[in-house]
């Protein structure tokens, strides 16, 4: 079940004594992982670099869809950008469900995927009713984009502009599903139902916009909004 979306995958539930696996960390694994596990070791298509082991951290080289570890067997698992590539998104989460007990999963929402188009990416998702809810690129039209404004979202403002990275930090889910969960990812693959598809087939109605982007009063916006200035002070002061 979900527990939240957190602003980062700085702000995960891990507490110190947890055993943590990384699954696809690549050339950015997660610190607080004790072992990491990569389909690839010498291919870095589905990566931006060169796969990187910190040095208190065991590499395993292992299919995300068949992880050779025992149910339960870690009490946490991050896995940060890799669903969107792989063949079963079903399988994936299942094997990430059955050995940890919690989690955190994170892949380019809908909206990202538009913005920053990666060829090697199968799938989009979206975050609906608590639900990671997943659909193939190709099912609704996403291979033959022609913009591409990666550069923009994912990197230069990224780097200049305080009032995007507020953004990013009071609505975590805007490019990225976030999706910190407990004992089971709750999930749909390829949806039938038309409620669920008319998100990632359909210009989006109120309905949508609540669902992805809920309403919040005045004082919950301000108070979100400190404690995005609050964080982003704490990283450039530091």
């Amino acid at each position: 079940m979900k527990i939240k979306n957190p602003s980062s995958r700085s702000a995960l539930s891990i507490r110190p004594k947890d055993k943590v696996l990384d699954v696809g960390g690549g050339n950015h694994p997660h610190p607080k992982a004790q072992v990491v596990v990569d389909k690839y070791y010498n291919d870095d298509t589905h990566r931006n670099g060169q796969i990187e082991i910190l040095p208190h951290q065991q590499f395993i080289q292992a299919d995300g869809e068949k992880l050779p570890f025992k149910d339960n067997a870690f009490d946490y698992v991050i896995c940060c950008h890799v669903m969107e590539h792989v063949p079963h998104p079903d399988r994936f989460m299942n094997e990430l469900s059955r050995v940890g007990k919690k989690g955190y999963l994170e892949v380019p929402s809908l909206l990202g995927e538009f913005l920053a188009p990666k060829p090697s990416h199968e799938w989009v998702a979206l975050e609906i009713d608590s639900k990671v809810v997943c659909v193939r690129k190709k099912d609704i039209g996403m291979t033959t984009q022609t913009c591409d404004f990666g550069e923009l979202f994912l990197y230069q403002l990224q780097r200049q502009s305080l009032a995007y990275k507020m953004l990013l930090n009071t609505e975590p889910n805007l490019m990225t599903v976030r999706y910190e969960w407990k004992d089971k990812i709750e999930f749909v693959v390829d949806p039938k139902d038309p409620r669920l598809r008319s998100y990632f087939t359909q210009p989006w109605g109120e309905e949508q916009i609540i669902t992805q982007f809920p309403k919040r009063s005045i004082p919950k916006e301000f108070l979100k909004t400190f404690k995005a200035f609050l964080k982003l002070c704490s990283v450039y002061i530091g």
